[in-house]
């Protein structure tokens, strides 16, 4: 087979496909997965933005100048949790800084310390927990503002830099240690440490581990391999560790996928930090509904709250920003939430 029918006949496989229908119509993110209904477009509306008193503006931070190329950025919020309250808490990695965002979209200071908080998730007894870049699990008490050490180090070595967790209503926490990884070290790990605070190393193959949540209905995580562009199924055995880990779904982009959620129906919500969208993934791994970004492209967290939990808040982390989203589903309830 000589090169140019090699060609054809990739044009021609590509062709057939598209006649199927088995993927997004030109310029509607083209690499998204669908069977027969192409995906419903849910609009977004800004909440709150971040007050101008709270950003900082020409500050550098070793988060930036690591993660941004030294460029100086006034913010980056990550780590949409709702309290059990119902009072949103947001995260600032490179000022070390914990929020609350009341029902009105007022932002008030939680906390400021030395280090790069990143996700926040409530445990079932009410503790607010943080997945710090720089100091690993701590723990926030949102009444005082006092974060303390929760679980730093294995065995005295430190993280690579851990970046999000899931919690389940047993309290089992499950972890990313995602710190410089990529496809040019694909080292991330994903851990899961018990109510008896027993550490487990799950993986330690990922590209760039970031987001994780619990499946619905079956024992397995999902984690969002940013690096890979791509969310992994992570199968959960009962006598431990995993198996058959694999490629859920694919997304495209100079980033990829953040924060995940999970809804009632099983669907997976995914915050894409480069295409200013979330997208809603069914259970067959079928791109159902994009939600689409109205500020920037920076789609880097998602929480559901609100009215029985069927607004999906979103951290647009380029302007600082806040969105919401209506969704069809409730959000799965999280938590002490």
């Amino acid at each position: 087979m000589n090169g140019q029918f090699g060609r054809r006949d990739l044009l021609r496989a590509g062709a057939a496909t598209l006649a199927a229908g088995a993927l997004f119509p030109a310029g509607k993110a083209s690499a998204m997965m669908f069977l027969d209904t192409p995906p419903k477009v849910i609009e977004t509306r800004i909440f709150t933005k971040m007050p101008e008193e709270f950003r900082r503006k020409g500050e550098r931070s070793a988060w930036a100048d690591a993660n941004r190329g030294g460029r100086p950025v006034d913010s980056f919020i990550e780590g949409a949790a709702f309290g059990p309250d119902g009072t949103l808490y947001i995260t600032d990695i490179p000022f070390g800084r914990v929020f609350k965002v009341s029902s009105n979209g007022e932002w008030s200071l939680v906390v400021q310390y030395d280090g790069e908080p990143n996700g926040l998730k409530f445990h079932p007894d009410g503790r607010a927990l943080i997945t710090d870049y720089k100091n690993g699990l701590m723990e926030l008490d949102p009444v005082n503002g006092k974060v303390v050490p929760f679980f730093q180090r294995k065995n005295s070595e430190s993280f690579k830099g851990v970046n999000d967790m899931a919690i389940s209503a047993e309290g089992d926490i499950y972890f990313t240690d995602q710190g410089q990884t990529g496809l040019q070290d694909p080292t991330g790990r994903v851990f899961h440490l018990s109510p008896q605070r027993k550490l487990e190393l799950i993986l330690d193959t990922g590209p760039s581990p970031n987001g994780i949540v619990l499946a619905k209905e079956e024992p397995s995580l999902y984690v969002s391999m940013t690096r890979d562009n791509a969310v992994w199924r992570v199968p959960l055995l009962a006598e431990g560790g995993t198996a058959k880990v694999a490629r859920f779904c694919s997304f495209f982009g100079r980033s990829g996928p953040d924060g995940l959620a999970m809804d009632e129906a099983g669907n997976l919500a995914v915050a894409h930090a480069s295409l200013g969208h979330v997208f809603l993934i069914a259970p067959n791994g079928e791109c159902v509904a994009r939600i689409k970004s109205s500020a920037g492209a920076t789609c880097t967290n998602a929480a559901f709250g609100g009215p029985e939990r069927r607004q999906l808040f979103i951290t647009e982390s380029s302007t600082g920003t806040i969105l919401v989203a209506d969704t069809p589903h409730p959000g799965v309830r999280l938590g002490a939430a």
